[in-house]
């Protein structure tokens, strides 16, 4: 039988796309001039170009899908050291299980699906298609969720607050320079995971409620809810750059008509653009257009583009355009985490 030093080669690390070294504007402006999705991907980005010269568009980054474990984190890490999101709506997995695991030191390995996945679990191993992650590492991961529960006020808090309570863990702790979470909590750009505990935190806060003896700290969603509008109503015009579909993407096209049944006019999504690769026949959310979301009244369909591409090819293109066009040098910091914290 294998060893699992084996299979978690050091050698093969997953390394993250870094767009500062990319030269990719006269790629993606020759697939303008092409068809099919390179010539969908080329208007994405100039889409993302016009929200971030937009100075009054508050941008939006959702995520869904293994995305960090397969090299993409380095690149949101520079678009939120670099302004060119306000605000990121993402799935447990890619906050909690790739992100902060990655900040408390851990790594992601480069494998294959072509593997007796029976001997992976004898070794501890899980596989994310063709990339490993060590199990045991990734129960400290949940232990260390569970820690810092243990240290809050037992009351509820919005997924915000508590990723914003592991950013600072990572800076009180001098770990995650290169994390998301930790980045994201010093620029005061709020994260938000509306389905938490679906996910390695999932594990750390029920360990928890079960273990403690007193009143325990607990999620309210609806709360999240409530954050993410106010920051619409705040914000006025908006635009959404969305990396796969699920609950992120309808979390944040939903603020629109949260904000009109508190009844508070807010226009539609200014701009929007997705990254998927989910069909719209079978009438799933992930491959729903956004021209379908204009009927409910949440995105305007003057500037939007859906791109029909896995999001390790699609997002390196798009953010790295956006980089190098540099617009982003305009903007200002919009730290709604501090707003939030103060509403």
């Amino acid at each position: 039988m294998a060893e699992k030093s084996d299979y978690l080669n050091k050698k093969k690390l997953v390394e993250h796309i870094d767009i500062k070294s990319l030269d990719v504007v006269n790629l993606v402006d020759a697939m303008g001039k092409t068809a099919f999705q390179a010539r969908n991907l080329n208007r994405a980005a100039n889409i993302y170009v016009k929200m971030l010269k937009d100075n009054g568009c508050t941008i939006y980054l959702t995520l869904a899908g293994s995305l960090f474990s397969a090299g993409l984190k380095d690149i949101v890490v520079d678009m939120i050291r670099n302004n060119m999101v306000d605000a990121i709506v993402s799935t447990g997995a890619i906050i909690v299980d790739q992100d902060f695991f990655e900040g408390l030191g851990f790594k992601h390995y480069q494998g294959t699906q072509f593997v007796d996945d029976n001997e992976l679990r004898d070794l501890m191993i899980d596989r994310i298609y063709d990339t490993y992650i060590d199990e045991e590492e990734l129960r400290v991961c949940d232990m260390t969720i569970g820690e810092i529960a243990n240290s809050l006020d037992p009351r509820p808090y919005s997924s915000r607050e508590f990723i914003g309570e592991m950013g600072k863990w990572l800076v009180l702790n001098k770990k995650g320079e290169n994390s998301v979470v930790r980045n994201a909590y010093e620029k005061g750009v709020p994260i938000f995971v509306p389905a938490f505990s679906d996910c390695s935190a999932g594990f750390g806060m029920i360990h928890h409620q079960y273990y403690s003896k007193g009143p325990v700290m607990s999620l309210d969603s609806a709360k999240d809810f409530l954050e993410l509008t106010k920051i619409k109503i705040k914000a006025k015009e908006t635009g959404i750059f969305m990396v796969g579909g699920g609950v992120p993407k309808n979390f944040t096209q939903d603020v629109i008509v949260a904000a009109d049944v508190l009844g508070v006019e807010a226009s539609m999504h200014k701009y929007a653009i997705q990254i998927t690769v989910a069909d719209e026949r079978d009438g799933g959310l992930s491959g729903s257009t956004l021209k379908e979301a204009s009927s409910w009244g949440k995105v305007e369909t003057t500037y939007e583009q859906m791109v029909f591409s896995e999001a390790t090819i699609a997002l390196p293109l798009i953010a790295a355009y956006g980089y190098q066009k540099g617009a982003w040098k305009q903007r200002k910091e919009n730290r709604y985490s501090d707003f939030l914290n103060k509403v």
